[in-house]
């Protein structure tokens, strides 16, 4: 081991076994290395010889930065000497007679050679060096070694120039454009063919390698001729991949996600749906039913997700009759496994369900009347709704406790919810009555099998309840019908056994809140409403953050109703006896945070039933003396030994003080 190789793996320490002193050393000396005329024959020299990784790593990374930024400088000779090495080292040919051992080394290694060799690309193809692509190919044949460092080298030329999915300077994108078009004309023909001729020839015996090769083609598809993959030999192999079992899954997954790219590829609306009608892509939607965690299931849902998404769009922008019919024929063939998919299946990242339903929604809009597989369509559209709004029972825990879990997931799930809440609304509007049948039948079976083990089910059809109460005007609200009659005289009378969860409990509070307008017009549910606030399923709910909520809505209820309450006025004040007493009782250590405004609530909701006109003036002096008497007399005794506390005492009793005053605040609004 000379100098060089010392230094290198001083300075690529991390033990903390290495002298600090000693490794800033190691690091400046291999610095000044890089800065001598020689560095570029020094490292492939090391690269042919060394198999320290972390050697081959430096020369590598040594010669990618030399070649980036003194390329201009170079001599014609020294060009030669890099390019005809480095291209030796990736064909697993000799240099001096020497076997270089790059290829034996780790994957970072080669992807690091790649991207040296795409750095030459960069500056010599086509014009300077013509044929790297073609002379790489007859390569090919020495196997699997080879087949795998072309493949990152094609890999390599996609990420660092072609691929637009990264930033890149007008420069860059004039480079790739020049690539891309002379590799057209030169050799992606023979790249096609090698493609498909490793495929076959490997299938059974190195399914890695195919793999390897297939996801390389599929960034290809979107640039390259579509021809050369839709024909009558790959198309069917690709297709023969997918469907035949005992092959492996990572290779059958691979060739979904090359069909996918072919899907996906930008062409006229018009040659795109001759295309799509060609797949036959029917004859994978079986593969779906199977393991719904594999990777096979996952690129075949990517896959039927991804052709919906196409036909949708070649729907909208066809501009004949018959091309709008096999559209619509073609879609109504995939939406039923969409549906599945978006349900039971792990979806891409990629693929926005609410967008992709959202725009075969708007499609329907321009409809006078639903046909009956679109109804189908619209109540398979709700049922993803539903499946998608629903917590995952993991997170039950940490949602009632609100520990950090539960927060951050009940914030992803607002967010994640907005979009689909508008899609419901879309819904809405284009089948209003399948809407609402199909919520009122997810409440009733929420209802049926309503259990402590199924509080997400009955979480999310009172979400869904609740959110149809959000696209109901306050007139259609008021005026109601038999459906509306149902579902709040449902929501009102069950007592779900899941009650004590936080989320349901604060989503039934909030829904009787949304539907007051109707039950200002129907009074006879009042004691249901003023029962459901009053008992433990409301104010007196064991959850702090329940009775917290309760309290607030409550006060708005009474706000509403008003007069409608005097009858109940009774009711109300024994109910709300002991929250009264404990709100100005309680040691301001013991209470809660936030107590003190959620105590004001129920206060004003008092102040604003006894001091309504109807409520004679004998019994508001009654219920203000019964109210106010306790909470003067508490201050009282307070003040009067006020003398003998300490200063802690002191300030716990002055804060006892003014939660009185902010109850007798509140009583008097």
């Amino acid at each position: 081991m000379d100098d060089v190789e010392k230094a290198i793996l001083i300075s690529f320490d991390e033990s903390g076994a290495i002298d600090s002193e000693l490794k800033l050393q190691a690091v400046n000396f291999c610095q000044k290395i890089k800065e001598t005329p020689s560095i570029c024959s020094l490292c492939i020299e090391k690269l042919c010889f060394c198999k320290l990784v972390q050697v081959q790593f430096w020369c590598l990374q040594a010669l990618h930065e030399v070649i980036r930024v003194k390329y201009g400088s170079m001599s014609l000779e020294e060009k030669n000497f890099i390019r005809k090495s480095i291209f030796s080292m990736a064909c697993l040919e000799g240099i001096n007679d020497k076997m270089c051992v790059v290829l034996d080394s780790p994957a970072f290694i080669k992807n690091k050679l790649s991207q040296v060799l795409v750095t030459l690309i960069y500056f010599e193809y086509p014009l300077i060096w013509s044929s790297v692509f073609v002379d790489f190919l007859p390569h090919l044949s020495k196997g699997a070694v080879v087949i795998d460092m072309f493949s990152r080298l094609l890999n390599a030329l996609d990420d660092e120039l072609v691929s637009m999915d990264y930033p890149r300077t007008a420069e860059e994108v004039a480079v790739a454009g020049r690539v891309k078009d002379a590799m057209r004309n030169q050799c992606v023909p023979q790249i096609v063919r090698a493609w498909y001729d490793i495929v076959s020839m490997y299938r059974n015996t190195d399914p890695e390698t195919c793999v390897t090769v297939l996801d390389c083609m599929r960034r290809y598809v979107s640039w390259i001729d579509i021809g050369l993959i839709v024909n009558d030999a790959f198309i069917p192999l690709l297709f023969e991949l997918i469907l035949v079992d005992g092959l492996s899954e990572q290779l059958r997954a691979a060739a979904a996600g090359c069909v996918l790219a072919v899907v996906s590829k930008r062409m006229d609306a018009h040659s795109k749906l001759s295309l799509l009608k060609s797949l036959q892509i029917s004859r994978v939607f079986g593969l779906v039913s199977d393991d719904n965690d594999s990777d096979l299931v996952s690129a075949i849902a990517a896959l039927i997700a991804g052709y919906a998404v196409e036909v949708l769009e070649c729907s909208k922008r066809v501009n004949t009759e018959d091309a709008k019919v096999i559209s619509m024929e073609l879609l109504d063939e995939v939406l039923p496994t969409v549906f599945y998919v978006m349900q039971n299946c792990e979806m891409d990242a990629a693929f926005s369900i609410v967008q992709f339903l959202s725009g075969y929604v708007a499609t329907m809009k321009t409809h006078s009347s639903l046909q009956e597989n679109q109804m189908l369509n619209i109540s398979q559209i709700l049922e993803v709704i539903r499946t998608q709004i629903r917590y995952d029972p993991m997170y039950r825990n940490n949602l009632d406790m609100v520990d950090m879990i539960g927060v951050e997931e009940e914030s992803r799930m607002l967010e994640f919810r907005k979009d689909l809440f508008v899609l419901l609304r879309n819904v809405g509007r284009v089948a209003p009555e399948v809407t609402r049948i199909f919520i009122r039948n997810s409440l009733a079976s929420a209802i049926s099998s309503s259990s402590d083990k199924n509080a997400e089910e009955v979480e999310a059809a009172l979400s869904l309840l609740y959110a149809l109460g959000e696209t109901m005007s306050d007139e259609a609200m008021r005026v109601g019908n038999g459906l509306l009659s149902e579902l709040v005289t449902n929501l009102l009378s069950t007592r779900f056994p899941c009650h004590s969860n936080r989320l349901v409990a604060l989503v039934f509070l909030e829904t009787i809140a949304r539907y007051m307008k109707f039950i200002q017009e129907n009074v006879q549910y009042i004691p249901l409403v003023l029962a459901a606030f009053l008992d433990e399923r409301g104010i007196h709910h064991p959850n702090i953050y329940v009775s917290r909520r309760a309290s607030y809505l409550f006060m708005r209820i009474v706000k509403l109703l008003k007069s409608k309450l005097v009858p109940f006025i009774e009711t109300i004040l024994q109910s709300l006896q002991d929250v009264v007493a404990r709100f100005t009782s309680m040691n301001l250590a013991s209470r809660e945070p936030g107590g003190s405004e959620d105590g004001a609530y129920v206060f004003e909701a008092i102040g604003l039933l006894i001091g309504m006109e109807d409520v004679s003036l004998e019994k508001q002096s009654d219920y203000l003396s019964s109210l106010l008497t306790p909470l003067c007399q508490q201050v009282e005794v307070t003040l009067m030994n006020a003398k003998a506390l300490n200063p802690d005492e002191s300030s716990l009793q002055i804060a006892n003080i003014q939660q009185i005053i902010v109850a007798i605040n509140a009583l008097s609004k």
